[in-house]
């Protein structure tokens, strides 16, 4: 699909800091209503080329959607001095931690608010990976959703990921969410258990939210990005329907 001529690079505040998006909108017709929106949190890599074509894509689809970089403060990228992998995505989850994070996609929001050519009134949150947990753990705290999809997103994230030296565990509180949550994970992933996957549904039910949790049989870890090795064509063609649905419902 090419680059619609309205998707761009935006700026806004959150707290005392400037933080950058990447936003596309859909294309109007003349006197239509204002576009629903989402906020779109990325997976530890930041937002990369992948990210923003479905920021567009999303657009394509008639939604506003701004992907917030996480990562603005130091650069857009996530942090580079490291020497292992798993050294890699622990400084990468910490520089995203929940206690700044979350306000991130909160300004995000009240960016699109400020408009006056979108309806922020109706927002959906997604999330992929570090930004899935997010984006549970953004609806439990907040009324401002109408839905939010996480792609697997940790259900718990080991102690080395977390500013607290211990486990942060979206499981305990996963029975808070305010809104709607369609989850999606891969049933050969290899970073999240599937135990994790069950008590994590369990606990979501508990809401008494309307709650879908997916298991794709055969994939792994980040299968909707086709630019990874695990991408999986049949599992991310049947996520992005189901979200589309899901949203479209819900927005």
């Amino acid at each position: 699909m090419p680059t619609p001529p309205d998707a761009a690079w935006v700026t806004f505040p959150s707290g005392r800091d400037e933080i950058r998006g990447y936003l596309a909108l859909p294309v109007r017709t003349p006197g239509g209503a204002p576009p629903p929106v989402v906020i779109m949190a990325h997976e530890n890599l930041g937002v990369t080329a992948h990210r923003e074509r479905v920021t567009e894509l999303f657009a394509a689809e008639g939604f506003a959607c701004l992907t917030v970089d996480l990562y603005s403060r130091i650069g857009g990228r996530p942090p580079q001095d490291y020497t292992t992998p798993e050294e890699r995505r622990a400084k990468a989850f910490f520089a995203a931690r929940d206690e700044q994070a979350i306000p991130d996609l909160d300004a995000g929001l009240d960016y699109l608010a400020r408009r006056g050519d979108l309806d922020a009134s109706r927002a959906a949150a997604v999330g992929f990976c570090l930004g899935g947990g997010l984006v549970l753990a953004w609806a439990t705290g907040t009324d401002r959703l109408a839905c939010a999809v996480p792609l697997y997103g940790l259900p718990e994230l080991p102690p080395a990921y977390s500013p607290t030296g211990r486990i942060r565990s979206r499981i305990d509180i996963a029975a808070t969410v305010r809104c709607p949550v369609q989850a999606h994970f891969g049933g050969a992933d290899e970073v999240i258990p599937l135990d994790q996957v069950g008590r994590l549904e369990e606990a979501l039910k508990l809401s008494e939210q309307p709650i879908e949790v997916h298991l794709y049989q055969g994939a792994g870890h980040a299968y909707h990005d086709d630019t990874h090795p695990n991408h999986h064509p049949q599992a991310a063609r049947l996520t992005w329907e189901r979200t589309l649905e899901f949203l479209r419902a819900h927005l």
